[in-house]
């Protein structure tokens, strides 16, 4: 018999299990970075529509949780909220996302994530 006998198969298992950590890890980041973009679009896109002639900030931040609500899920909605700021000296609406950091998949949480959108405010 061969001395290196068997180190073939304990070669695969070593590899084997940093390779599957590694696409573990690659996945996570790739949720986290669909959820974040995401909520970034909904967050800008409610600061749209609530910066709109005839429209109040609440409208604005009740167009995000639907959009986020459709997109991931409403447990990633609970956290919106919207107000009239100035920002660099113009009136605009800021709607603010505060969500759950994916851990795995769309469930658990490992901390917050918080997004803003702005949008400048059209006076009727």
């Amino acid at each position: 018999m061969r001395a290196d006998a068997g180190s073939a198969i304990v070669d695969f298992a070593l590899v084997g299990g940093l390779v599957t950590v590694l696409f573990v890890a690659v996945l996570q980041l790739t949720i986290v970075l669909h959820v974040r973009n995401t909520l970034v679009d909904s967050a800008a896109e409610g600061a749209r529509y609530g910066a709109l002639g005839g429209h109040e900030p609440a409208d604005g931040a009740e167009r995000s949780r639907d959009l986020i609500a459709q997109s991931l899920s409403s447990a990633y909605s609970q956290g919106v909220s919207a107000t009239r700021t100035t920002l660099d000296g113009l009136d605009v609406v800021e709607v603010q996302v505060e969500a759950p950091l994916p851990l795995v998949g769309l469930v658990g949480a490992a901390g917050t994530l918080t997004v803003r959108g702005h949008a400048l405010v059209e006076d009727p």
